[in-house]
């Protein structure tokens, strides 16, 4: 099994959370990206979780045609066909659709994944994310109880947002504030508005202080405990323990002890994005440096094809990027902890 079925998702995220682990969720952008995070995943023996934008798909397209939902679909077409030769299992996602393009990507995407259902065949995606961040809490979770009736016909698990997440991602922006902390009263109108699983699987990204992108250290207050208070009063109105399966976001630049407490307060999935694309850029930027007069024609010289085949320096570009992914398994714990 290379691409997760429903079932096996499911069977996923209930061995983290009971194993007090949480599955890398890389962004990808090109065949080159998802080979990438194969390569990582594998060479971790991690199952992961692979995710696309609303610019990304956009961009996989083509940059000219900028057609997101046919994007998304090409890109996890492809990693459906490759995936079968890593030796891990894999859930395809898509990441922070907000309210307004719900209509031009997600919708679309859930649709065509419930007719694939009526069909007696698998969804393409395992889960799609509604980013309700930038709207009221109120008019978040009615669009969120929506979504996740059409996520039950498409046998997809929906992601949500309950809080803010700083910075900037795919155009959408955040201050850096006191909004980016989720109350527990925030997690209580949550479990009342879509249930604690009677309705359909839902993961739940509630924000402890967290920001998109790049910043220094101490630029970021991160308070993880946050989540064990929200998971302990939600849990006590459900009679359940620890509720929530809950997502990080703005992992990027985050620190070995503030990924390790998020964990163990219920965080199956950790979004990362910044780090990876600097680990996939750097080692091109390398190669072009080191192969100046190979990358380029100076001088009137005809330059080195091996140097500037793209096969060159995306190989190094594929290491990198998998290289930061093993580490972002083995700081959640996941390596070692593939299914098959």
């Amino acid at each position: 099994m290379a691409i997760a079925t429903p079932e096996v998702y499911a069977e996923m995220i209930d061995r983290a959370k009971a194993g007090k682990f949480a599955y890398p969720a890389v962004n990808i952008t090109s065949s080159q990206t998802v080979t990438a995070a194969l390569q990582g995943f594998a060479e971790a023996e991690s199952d992961g979780i692979i995710q696309v934008s609303v610019g990304g798909a956009e961009y996989a397209s083509g940059s000219t045609v900028k057609d997101r939902v046919a994007g998304s679909l090409a890109l996890a077409a492809y990693a459906a066909e490759v995936a079968k030769g890593y030796g891990i299992t894999v859930a395809i996602h898509t990441d922070h659709c907000v309210k307004k393009n719900l209509d031009s990507w997600v919708r679309p995407l859930l649709a065509i994944e419930a007719e694939q259902v009526k069909a007696g065949k698998n969804p393409t995606f395992q889960s799609h994310m509604f980013d309700g961040s930038d709207i009221p809490l109120e008019e978040n979770l009615v669009i969120a109880a929506e979504l996740l009736e059409l996520s039950q016909a498409a046998r997809t698990i929906l992601e949500i947002e309950v809080g803010v997440v700083g910075g900037e991602e795919d155009g959408h922006e955040a201050e850096i504030n006191e909004k980016l902390y989720t109350t527990a009263e925030d997690g209580l109108a949550t479990v009342r508005a879509l249930g604690a699983g009677e309705k359909g699987r839902y993961l739940t990204a509630l924000t402890f202080g967290n920001v998109h992108g790049v910043y220094k250290p101490g630029a970021v207050k991160l308070r993880p405990s946050i989540l064990a208070d929200i998971q302990k009063a939600v849990g006590a109105e459900v009679g359940k323990e620890s509720p929530f399966d809950l997502v990080f976001h703005g992992g990027s630049g985050s620190t070995a002890e503030e990924i390790a407490e998020a964990v163990d307060n219920g965080v199956i999935k950790m979004n990362i994005d910044t780090d990876t694309q600097y680990a996939f850029s750097r080692p091109v930027a390398d190669h072009f440096f080191r192969n100046y007069d190979g990358v380029l024609k100076v001088d009137g010289e005809v330059g080195n094809k091996k140097a500037y085949d793209p096969r060159a320096w995306g190989k190094l570009a594929e290491a990198g990027m998998a290289q930061r992914i093993v580490e972002a398994a083995q700081q959640l714990r996941s390596a070692g902890q593939r299914l098959r």
